[in-house]
């Protein structure tokens, strides 16, 4: 959540901070500002609401200079106001900040009784009036280091000074922040796009370090001043990635990059015989791999689901014991763990932070944790034993598309290994899933050149206020998650069950008005799906259902029918969700909601 940006160059500051902030719009925020140095001074502007609300205060009062920091704020302490919004100043200090300051209350209090005078309800301001407290005739970054000992909580920090108006300051603790290094310029953000028009060249700063960026340099350092090398790294993200490219929404583009982002997935991955997989930064030997007893998947929201899929292809695949966790939930269950497990850990930014703090109680208990993350050096994959990136590319969109169907093939990919290792899977069982998974990219295009069927369902159900979804084995994962798009981005309830569960429960809701999404394509599960949409249909139930091409059976009780290729079914879950992907994608297009920056969301949930 929320978004800093911080520029030091040539180059006009207000430009680069609020084309930085805008390619941060996807996380979140509900009002923005910018504070510029010009050498004098530093001027401030901030707005409630979108970043429009601020170009247009900055085109009526603009700010001139070559230095600043800009921030996109998500409401925590204060409700979202012009006040409220972030840079907020105390003195000759000027700061921008993402996070949680848990002793805000307390340190608030102590400053108070010193004669120090607050004009917002949030947290961050304390952080302005600490370092300024500090700051006496001090470098700004002994002042800020100073005041970060006082601190308890989450933190990325950009801060300016008035009176030293050739460098920002920039720290971190458990929330994202990166370093961009230009040349006679630098810059610092939140997220790796804000900074692809300038720069491809990175350093990714640690929990408890902090930078000093000029025009020339960037210096990192610790808290108590030792100075920390580093080397950067080059990112292949081209500033087109992060474009719409002709699309309407970002969430629809993606959709339509899914092809591509599975194929760069699995690329160099699959040996050239189909018999095995080669998993680059995951160095476990098969010997290691034997002695695993139990994998716990930790993760939230999408990742979760693709965590429930991955159980089912690691049992299949490999036959060892698999958990799922809501890493939410993982901690405060006293989990029991220990050196023989294996704890997956999933996120697509690599800075969710309640996946990261269960990832820390799992290390802390003993057992090793493999990651699978799609963004180079994040917070997850930095403190695993092992990492499986995926390569999906920048996720824009809110609302995950690509990234998701590349956990799966990543988590795919990590079950035919195990497999291997473990001798539950032979050369021919490796060979035929692995020829099956190499076929999605082309598959998957498949489904996308029959979006227009898509479209024209979510049309006649656009209206509808609930939808079931249901779906057996494998694929019920991607009811839950086909139920999730849809109310993130339409609003509207949606709710996914297993299909067996419907008995149970969840049958009472079923009429005319209700419309039941089913997964009913031909495999293991298919007759039992089928019991279960006669009694949708017994109940006068809407049926949309997701099929395989020529099933008069299903085309009999199908109110709406989106045909799908058959595939292996360890693969159907990857081919299921996009036509469900796109269902939630129309009917929020046709019902007007922000589809790419859906109310209360924000892309990266980086405070618990």
């Amino acid at each position: 959540m929320c978004g800093i940006v911080g520029y030091v160059g040539p180059k006009d500051a207000t430009a680069v901070l609020m084309e930085g902030l805008s390619r941060l719009e996807y996380r979140g925020y509900d009002s923005a500002g910018v504070a510029v140095h010009d050498g004098r001074a530093v001027h401030i502007r901030r707005a409630a609401g979108k970043l429009s609300r601020l170009a247009a205060l900055l085109a009526s009062e603009p700010l001139a200079g070559q230095l600043g920091i800009g921030h996109t704020r998500w409401a925590t302490h204060g409700p979202p106001s012009e006040l409220n919004a972030h840079p907020h100043a105390s003195g000759r200090v000027v700061v921008v900040h993402n996070g949680i300051l848990e002793n805000h209350a307390a340190l608030r209090r102590q400053l108070e009784k010193r004669g120090r005078r607050f004009s917002s309800q949030t947290d961050t301001e304390v952080f302005a009036h600490l370092i300024d407290q500090s700051l006496g005739r001090k470098p700004l970054e002994q002042a800020v280091a100073q005041a970060l000992r006082k601190v308890k909580g989450t933190y990325a920090l950009a801060v300016l000074a008035v009176d030293q108006p050739d460098r920002i300051v920039v720290a971190r603790n458990a929330s994202p922040l990166v370093i961009g290094l230009g040349e006679g310029e630098q810059f610092a953000a939140s997220d790796i796009p804000a900074l692809l028009a300038h720069t491809r060249d990175f350093v990714f700063l640690e929990d408890g370090e902090l930078a000093v960026l000029t025009r020339e340099w960037a210096r990192i350092c610790t808290l108590d001043g030792k100075t920390v090398r580093r080397k950067s790294r080059r990112v292949d993200w081209t500033p087109l990635m992060a474009e719409k490219g002709g699309h309407k929404h970002f969430m629809h583009k993606e959709i339509h990059e899914q092809p591509r982002a599975l194929a760069d997935t699995l690329a160099g991955r699959i040996l050239a015989d189909h018999t095995d997989v080669r998993l680059d930064s995951v160095s476990l030997s098969a010997r290691e791999i034997k002695r695993i007893d139990r994998m716990a998947i930790i993760a939230c929201g999408t990742s979760w689901h693709a965590g429930l899929v991955g159980k089912f292809l690691v049992e299949r695949m490999a036959r060892l014991p698999v958990e799922v966790d809501l890493a939410s939930e993982f901690r405060y269950r006293d989990p029991v763990l220990g050196e023989r497990d294996l704890v997956v850990a999933i996120s697509q930014s690599g800075e969710t932070a309640d996946t990261l703090a269960a990832l820390h109680e799992a290390r802390r208990r003993g057992a090793k944790v493999l990651s699978i993350c799609n963004v180079l050096d994040a917070s997850i994959p930095r403190a695993s034993d092992h990492v499986l990136y995926t390569h999906a590319g920048p996720e824009i969109g809110v609302a995950s598309t690509k990234a998701f169907v590349t956990q799966i093939a990543a988590l795919f990919l990590l079950a035919v290994r195990f497999g291997r290792a473990r001798e539950t899977l032979d050369a021919a069982a490796a060979r035929g899933q692995l020829d099956a998974l190499s076929a999605l990219p082309e598959l998957v295009e498949a489904v996308l050149r029959r979006e227009d069927q898509v479209e024209l369902v979510a049309r006649t159900y656009s209206a509808s206020r609930d939808f079931l979804y249901i779906a057996r084995g494998i694929n019920y994962p991607i009811a839950l998650e086909g139920a999730l798009k849809l109310k993130e981005i339409s609003y509207i309830h949606a709710e996914g069950y297993p299909a067996g569960e419907m008995k149970h429960g969840p049958i009472a809701l079923i009429d005319e008005r209700v419309p039941v999404v089913a997964i009913a394509t031909r495999n293991s599960a298919y007759d039992k799906v089928m019991s279960n949409l006669a009694e949708v249909k017994a109940r006068d139930g809407r049926i949309i259902a997701l099929g395989s091409p020529r099933d008069r059976r299903l085309e009999a009780v199908a109110d709406a029918l989106i045909r799908v290729p058959r595939c292996e079914e360890t693969c159907e879950p990857v081919l299921n969700v996009v036509p469900l992907q796109l269902l939630a994608y129309h009917v929020a297009d046709f019902n007007g909601t922000d589809v790419d920056q859906p109310r209360n969301l924000a892309k990266s949930v980086t405070v618990e």
